[in-house]
């Protein structure tokens, strides 16, 4: 298979998760069916945080069993830092969009009235919300992709194709877990809002494959997985907040139960293919 069928199919699985993303169009959700939106990314999300680790400690462990001392430094370091950037980093981050956001809200002074009106209008919560998970997973599935692109680099052109059917269907559940923050809030994204952030989610997977093809680096690949844990994991924190809003506990308890056996059931494809 050609270099260029390879990316076109790392793009189609990058960009299935469009097929979620029209969920974020409802029309003024039920709170309850809002509030099971939340709870199911919240165990997708919380799926992927674990599969993410899991292979980005792969190299670290294999290294570890071969006392590869300087290999585990440096996975284990670069995955730290990775970890602590997405984690820590979304914290200040949502911090200082907090602090901007409350300072334009109260504008002082001769005019304040007028200047309010000419003060953006801050993206909100759910927005913020929305566009940090688009990240997260963006960064995880340029991770996925560097794996689709290695495979097809290395020969193994069958294992980098159930690499794509397995991505694929794992980003079709990615674009819910997107815009479940807009859906719960009953916040109405536009089209070209849901296009900007499924190119964000989905993109880097094409991106990973064409470069996966000329470039195997595991630190490269520990790096992007752990930056996409942390920041993954921030937003689990934030939807869980959110989830324990609404007072609906049982609810919750059995959505975010099936957000996890989503994400199990379409990782089988790509467990299957050995990634």
């Amino acid at each position: 298979m050609s270099s260029a069928n390879i990316a076109l199919l790392g793009a189609i699985a990058g960009f299935t998760i469009y097929l979620g993303l029209p969920v974020g169009r409802l029309r003024t959700p039920a709170p309850r069916l809002r509030a099971a939106l939340n709870a199911v990314a919240i165990g997708i999300l919380t799926f992927l945080v674990w599969d993410v680790l899991t292979h980005a400690w792969e190299p670290v462990d294999e290294a570890l069993s071969k006392h590869a001392w300087a290999d585990v430094a440096s996975g284990g370091v670069t995955l730290a830092l990775g970890l602590t950037i997405g984690l820590a980093g979304l914290v200040h981050y949502d911090a200082w969009v907090g602090s901007r956001r409350a300072a334009s809200a109260r504008p002082t002074g001769p005019g304040a009235a007028a200047t309010a009106e000419l003060v953006p209008r801050t993206r909100s919560q759910a927005g913020s919300l929305a566009l940090m998970i688009a990240t997260g997973i963006g960064l995880h599935n340029f991770a996925e992709g560097l794996a689709i692109g290695n495979s097809a680099a290395q020969g193994e052109l069958s294992l980098a194709l159930l690499l794509i059917v397995g991505f694929g269907l794992h980003n079709a559940t990615e674009g819910f877990g997107i815009v479940a923050p807009l859906a719960a809030e009953g916040e109405r994204p536009s089209w070209p809002t849901l296009l900007w952030l499924g190119l964000i989610g989905g993109g880097p997977t094409f991106l990973g494959t064409l470069i996966g093809q000329h470039l195997v680096n595991d630190t490269l690949s520990i790096a992007f997985l752990g930056l996409a844990a942390g920041s993954i994991l921030y937003v689990v924190i934030e939807l869980l907040a959110v989830a324990r809003r609404t007072g609906l506990k049982t609810l919750t308890t059995w959505c975010i139960l099936l957000g996890l056996l989503l994400g199990f059931a379409t990782d089988a494809v790509v467990t299957a293919a050995g990634a």
